[in-house]
């Protein structure tokens, strides 16, 4: 059995990379995003603006406003270390489902990566934004309303990528289905 289970998975690389990402996301997500950012978190109120579709110069102030010094220190830290790694880490996942599950369709590879580039965009957009408020205490409209733009077309883009794994779900079922009734038939 062990050695079926080995050559299912050598001769399924791209499905092994799949699911290995995937491993890897959850425990990323688990173990190292939420260790490294409860130096930020707040019981009450937004504790990512990336995680929030859009937002606004309000929200942006009453987030940096709710956070001490330190606190803002580690968040700044988080969105240039971890935030950078986690979108490494879920478009590899992604990427990796839509080419198990879209063999011959390579253009759809583009989504994920394109959300991972707004991802990052959109982090290096927020620690400008940090930096001017510890500088000044403020925030410049400009860069807020491009992070936030940049922000909601990486939720447009995750969502899909989400839309395109799940059509490629459906996709391998209905041709599981085509093949069991052809061998039936």
């Amino acid at each position: 059995i062990i050695n079926r289970v080995s050559k299912f998975f050598n001769n399924n690389k791209i499905l092994s990379l799949a699911l290995t990402s995937t491993l890897v996301f959850i425990i990323y997500t688990a173990l190292i995003l939420s260790r490294v950012s409860s130096c930020f978190t707040l019981e009450v109120g937004s504790n990512s603006l990336g995680l929030s579709f859009s937002y606004n110069i309000d929200l942006v102030q009453t987030f940096f406003d709710s956070r001490n010094q330190e606190q803002l220190i580690c968040y700044g830290e988080f969105l240039k270390i971890w935030d950078i790694f986690f979108a490494v880490v879920y478009t590899t996942m992604y990427a990796s489902w839509i080419a198990s599950l879209l063999k011959n369709k390579h253009l759809y590879l583009i989504i994920p990566f394109l959300a991972m580039i707004c991802d990052w965009s959109e982090n290096y957009l927020e620690i400008l934004m940090l930096e001017s408020y510890v500088q000044s205490n403020l925030i410049p409209q400009n860069l807020v309303s491009l992070g936030s733009g940049i922000n909601s077309f990486k939720w447009i883009l995750s969502s899909l990528t989400y839309l395109v794994i799940l059509l490629g779900i459906v996709f391998v079922f209905k041709n599981l289905f085509k093949k069991n009734k052809k061998n039936l038939a």
